[in-house]
């Protein structure tokens, strides 16, 4: 007895190296047993050693070894025995150059004659590669793709599916590094075009094959693409193989298998570098074979489909076939499922209620939408959830699956024995996995093309509300009835590629307009699909269970909300999604809350602020709730309120407890339980983000060491950013609650996450931009409606003492300290002065110090900061002020970082309009103080900057004319001035003739016109000056862009007297310019830049009557010509519709409007008239040529007393 209580070591002692442990007796207080460390069955020691000892006894083999063929096959074996795979056993370690080198000395050792060892070397291939994923050098790859390349040609055709397999492991990511054997295999008659084509009758050959070219073609992000010839040859295989139909006498398994290759290769072809699609039809035969396969092996989906799909705005036919299905479980369908839309059945039945179908298409849609809702609330109630997305498959009940289509159901129902159910339940899995890589190669398809491409393909994809007769087979059938989980998450996000981005093909829908009944515009229609997509969409959230699921399609209906023009649609659409959101952000998958609050971003971001959305927002959200509000998966989703479905006991629940559960939400209170005037989405997310949760969800793993926990990261997070988009798009609503938002900013800003802190920052700058636009003038907001100004001083007088300081120094995040320095930028100015001087001088200190941080993001924050405050009314006249800000700036524009470059370019050009402003107010005592050498330095680096990219241009050519426009004249006559004043000049010259973007050129006109207004200017002596006017004169009659014409016209009108325009020659110039461009006002290429065509006019008509009002007696000749022919009858046209204000003026651009045009009434207009005829009249002609200027001046007045007469009848 005694030998039986103890374990013998040979009994362990199995295989060799294994440890031996001594005997050890059972007992009661024997101490437990624990493994020795490092030992384990099958454990890396022994796969190392195993691969080690082979391996040495493989490379001591040579081809003259005796029984070379046992040796071999006893290595081969022993190799292949062993598991490799580093995800089971992560820390086995074999090098790369041994797995090569054993392979290249095998493949020498073994000849093509012995086959069942080339089968064995093979297999090795296979096995290693791929369980230890070797990265092979070029010499191995070549040695085994040689290897394999010629035992495909030598080797009896039995072994080829083992050496094809073993090719596509070899090639796998290694396509354009095989280019001198891929003429061998993609060539004309090469060896996987042979084994791939449709006439190939060994399925598993052919499978293979197809896989083998999938791997050529397959690219591993940073190599280069495979050569487009192999590619296109690739393409065209994969794309016969699912065009070709099913071979006769095939198992549906094996033909499965061959489509999953093919659409693995094209979703490899089109992911392997920029796909172009040939002309013809090949988009849309891909297109129609991928919407085929989308539904394979769908049971009642038996259709005649097209072979090409077409670009139209209406779906393309799809025939029923003549075939009935042939699906067991046809003889178990219920009557319900003849009103499943995807299942086009003939069989056409009375519902089990035994009312039919209106004749109405708003009727039909909402009938629809009541039987899904009332077939989910009656599968909740039994407790079960459809075939396939539940646990309880077992639970389900007859009167719970007449409600489904057949092929959801469990194969527990279905009438086969285990043997045919196991074969069936096969088959539907490979069946979705055809379907599941048709979505993949069409998402790939739908990332490839051009979206305007792809517009027209939408109806085929997307359909419009139903119309009578079968619904029609899209995305949305995959979505609502699809069994696999998978497969609906596939088409989810397909759908959402589809909409991303979509939002200029969308923008032209619009059903606000009464219904035609002659035709069918296509807004209408574009309406239409977006009326489906939502209630398709909102019966997907309704029916699925599936958490990952249900993610994807709370994310399809934010890109949908995102890209949907509501402002051109009937209101009532965001109103049932909005409610029928809110129970979901309390699920317990952190992944569903978090996309629930990302749909909550794009309902307050797209085109805010939309009028229903505003209503909404003001309802609390116990208020206009309905049916349309609830989800069948109330009792389950909230992880405050399990129910005993979710619960892990499985505790049954009554009704009363369920209704209790439901309606009466845990700790914490929802928001609008209390009537409480700010908006319900605010104070749910102030709650996510301030607030500890009692209760954890399975997935979250937060606050498991005790004590409550805030929400997880990722639901804080997008809480902030809904935040910050509620606050940007709808700040009247938000402004009742800016102090508890701030307080939440400052606790955001003083948590130890950076993400968070970031966040805090962006929403504090929201709340500060927000309320600048309620002061600024041109937005008009009453004064009863702004926030108090005490309240806005209070607000930053908190923030700016809180840890915002912190932000601000904090040098270990710099993405946190940009957003501090953008965070001060949006104090209003008003409030800015009313703030303590320390707290001011904090500010300015800390932004002064952080423009010489070593990040270029702090640095260009702050020097953007500075380029904000040096407008603030309170410190544009602090001379100390702009005098360091103006140094600071000088050094940030020579900073290697182009960003800070630009930003600096345009801080100057700000702190230089505060000069021209100080001028204007102040006068010549704030011209006197600032420095003569600050002003140089400005010149001199707007100069050099003006060189620069457009970017930092656009701004240097702004600080240019302001400069010139601020020089006194005792600074321009100083030597150290001349050069300097001329390089500024002829910059803005280069400048305005340049081919740069239009945005710099007409901000060089401006600033040559801002230069004219100083008086102290030598235009008429200097040599540069000819060069200002005629660049002016030629772009304003030959630049394409009217803006440009604009600023030039405007500029040439500046100079206040006729000395300023040179000798007549010039003046004649600048007059036959202006003449020329009035008459080509109207002549232009581009529609969009008709549209300024008035204003160009406007201005054109203001400059020649400003020569006219400054021109002299030796100017009378070239004006009298110019207006007594052709010319001037066009002029004269153009002039009584400025004059009488037919035409306004100005282009509107911030800060240049006062160029594009006057600001004075037609009375003054036609008083100005009057005064410039007065002068005319009164001038003397004198010297030789007094004839001919008193001819021009006669008609001249002549000319303008015909105007005013003309101006006085109408």
């Amino acid at each position: 007895m005694a030998a039986q209580t103890g374990l013998s070591a040979p009994a362990l002692a199995g295989r060799g190296d294994v440890p031996v442990f001594p005997p050890v007796a059972l007992s009661a207080e024997a101490a437990p047993f624990t493994p020795l460390d490092g030992w384990r069955l099958g454990s890396t020691s022994d796969a190392e050693k195993q691969f080690s000892r082979c391996a040495m006894r493989l490379r001591a083999l040579r081809a003259d070894t005796g029984q070379l063929r046992e040796e071999l096959n006893l290595l081969f074996d022993q190799l292949l025995s062993e598991n490799y795979n580093k995800t089971f056993e992560p820390n086995i370690n074999i090098r790369p150059e041994d797995v090569c080198s054993l392979l290249k000395h095998a493949s020498c050792l073994v000849p093509l004659s012995q086959e069942h060892l080339v089968i064995k070397l093979c297999q090795l291939v296979h096995h290693l590669l791929n369980q230890l994923k070797v990265i092979m050098d070029e010499y191995t790859l070549d040695v085994l793709v040689n290897y394999t390349v010629r035992a495909l040609k030598v080797c009896s055709t039995w072994t080829h599916s083992d050496v094809l397999l073993a090719l596509s492991t070899v090639v796998y990511g290694n396509g354009p590094q095989c280019h001198q054997h891929l003429s061998d295999l993609l060539g004309e008659d090469g060896l996987l075009l042979l084994y791939s084509s449709p006439l190939q009758p060994n399925m598993e050959l052919r499978r293979v094959a197809l896989t083998c070219m999938a791997n050529i073609c397959f690219r591993i992000p940073g190599q280069p693409p495979l050569d487009d010839q192999y590619r296109t040859v690739s393409f065209s295989v994969f794309l016969k193989t699912l065009q070709s139909a099913k071979p006769p006498n095939t198992d549906e398994l094996f033909y499965c298998m061959v489509i999953q290759a093919a659409l693995k290769g094209l979703q490899c072809v089109f992911s392997g570098g920029k796909w172009k699609f040939g002309g013809g039809d090949e988009l849309g035969s891909i297109l129609a074979s991928l919407k085929r396969l989308m539904f394979q092996g769908t049971p009642g989906v038996s259709m005649e489909w097209p072979a090409v799909l077409y670009p139209a705005p209406l779906p393309q036919y799809e025939g029923l076939s003549t075939q009935k299905p042939t699906e067991p479980q046809k003889t178990s369908e219920s009557p319900k499922d003849a009103a499943v839309p995807g299942k086009p059945s003939g069989n056409k039945k009375k519902k089990h209620r035994g009312k039919g179908k209106k004749t109405s298409t708003e009727e039909s849609r909402r009938d629809d939408e009541e039987e899904d809702r009332e077939a989910v609330l009656a599968l909740q109630k039994e407790g079960v959830r459809e075939g396939g997305r539940g646990e309880a498959e077992s639970l389900s009940k007859p009167s719970a699956q007449s409600l489904y289509p057949s092929w959801k159901r469990t194969s527990s129902d279905s009438e086969f024995s285990d043997p045919e159910g196991s074969a069936q339940s096969k088959l539907r899995l490979y069946h979705g996995c055809v379907r599941q890589g048709a979505l993949h190669c069409l998402l790939a398809v739908v990332k490839g093309v051009e979206k305007r491409t792809l517009y027209g393909y939408w109806s085929s994809f997307i359909p419009n509300s139903p119309i009578g007769g079968p619904p029609p087979l899209t995305l949305l059938t995959i979505i609502l009835k699809d069994p696999s989980p998978k497969v609906r998450a596939c088409a989810l996000q397909v759908l959402s590629a589809m909409l991303d981005g979509s939002r200029q093909f969308l923008a032209v829908a619009e059903d606000t307009a009464s219904p035609r009944t002659s035709y069918t515009p296509f807004s209408f229609l574009l309406a239409t699909a977006i009326r489906e997509l939502h209630r398709a969409l909102s019966l997907a959230l309704l029916a699925e269970t599936s958490p990952q699921t249900l993610t994807q399609v709370i994310k399809c209906l934010a890109y949908l909300v995102a890209n949907v023009p509501y402002h051109r649609l009937r209101p009532g659409l965001l109103s049932p999604l909005w409610k029928q959101m809110r129970p979901y952000v309390r699920h317990r998958d952190v992944n569903v809350r978090v996309s629930v609050l990302t749909l909550y971003g794009a309902l307050v971001t797209t085109q805010a602020p939309l009028p229903e959305v505003q209503l909404l927002l003001r309802q609390s959200e116990g208020s206009g709730s309905s049916a349309g509000s609830f989800t069948p998966q109330d009792s389950a989703l909230s992880w405050r309120r399990r129910d005993g479905l979710s619960s892990p006991s499985r505790t049954p629940v009554t009704p009363s407890q369920r209704s209790s559960h439901t309606h009466s939400p845990g700790h914490p209170r929802t928001p609008a339980e209390e009537d409480t005037p700010s908006p319900w989405l605010l104070q749910l997310c102030v709650l996510l983000v301030t607030q500890p949760r009692e209760d954890q969800s399975d997935s979250d793993g937060a606050g498991m060491g005790g004590g409550a926990a805030l929400e997880p990261s990722p639901v804080r997070l997008e809480a902030l950013q809904v935040m910050s988009h509620l606050v940007r798009g709808y700040f009247s609503l938000a402004q009742s609650c800016l102090c508890e938002i701030g307080q939440v900013s400052a606790r955001c800003l003083g948590e130890s996450d950076p993400s968070i802190q970031l966040h805090g920052a962006k929403l504090l700058e929201e709340l500060g931009t927000g309320i600048i636009q309620q002061y600024r003038a041109e937005n008009n907001v009453p004064e009863s409606s702004r926030v108090p100004m005490s309240q806005v001083v209070s607000f930053w007088s908190e923030v700016l003492s809180g840890p915002l300081n912190a932000a601000l120094q904090n040098e270990q995040h710099p993405t946190l300290q940009t957003s501090a320095c953008e965070t001060l930028s949006s104090i209003l100015p008003q409030a800015f002065a009313q703030l303590p001087d320390k707290t001011q001088l904090m500010c300015i200190t800390v932004l002064l110090g952080l423009t010489y941080s070593e990040n270029y993001l702090v640095k260009t924050a702050a020097v953007r900061a500075l380029g904000v405050y040096i407008l603030f009314p309170c410190l544009r006249e602090d001379v100390m002020f702009i005098a360091d800000t103006a140094n600071t700036i000088l050094a940030a524009l020579d900073d290697r970082s182009p960003n800070v470059r630009a930003k600096a370019a345009w801080s100057l050009g700000n702190l230089t309009d505060t000069l021209i402003v100080n001028m204007e107010s102040v006068g010549v005592d704030f011209q006197e103080e600032l420095s003569d050498m600050l002003l140089l330095k400005m010149l001199q680096a707007a100069t050099r900057a003006s060189a620069d990219k457009d970017r930092v241009k656009c701004n240097a050519v702004r600080t240019l004319g302001n400069v010139l426009h601020f020089l006194r004249e005792s600074q321009l006559t100083r030597s150290a001035f001349q050069q300097p004043l001329e390089d500024a000049v002829r910059a803005l010259v280069k400048t305005v003739q340049s081919e740069a973007i239009m945005k710099v050129r007409w901000n060089a006109c401006y600033a040559l016109g801002n230069a004219f207004r100083n008086p102290a200017l030598p235009l008429d002596s200097a040599l540069w000056s000819q060069d200002a006017f005629s660049s002016l004169c030629h772009v304003v009659t030959s630049c394409k862009n009217f803006k440009v014409r604009i600023k030039s016209a405007a500029a040439l009108a500046v100079p206040g007297h006729r000395g300023c325009y040179g000798d007549v020659k010039r003046f004649s110039c600048v007059w036959h310019s202006l003449a020329t461009a009035l008459e080509n006002s109207e002549d232009t290429n581009d529609f969009l830049e008709y549209r300024y065509s008035a204003s160009l006019r406007h201005t054109l008509s203001q400059a020649l009557l400003h020569l006219l009002s400054v021109s002299q007696s030796q100017d009378m000749p070239t004006l009298g010509e110019s207006l007594s022919g052709d010319e001037g009858r066009g002029i004269k046209e153009h002039l009584i519709k400025y004059l009488k204000a037919e035409e306004g003026g100005g282009d509107g651009e911030q800060g240049e409007n006062d160029a594009g045009g006057d600001r004075f009434t037609p009375q003054q207009r036609v008083g100005g008239l009057q005064q410039a005829l007065i002068r005319l009249k009164g001038l003397k002609a004198e010297g030789e040529g007094r004839r001919e200027e008193e001819r021009g001046r006669e008609v001249v007045v002549h000319f303008l007393e015909d105007l005013l007469e003309t101006c006085e009848e109408l």
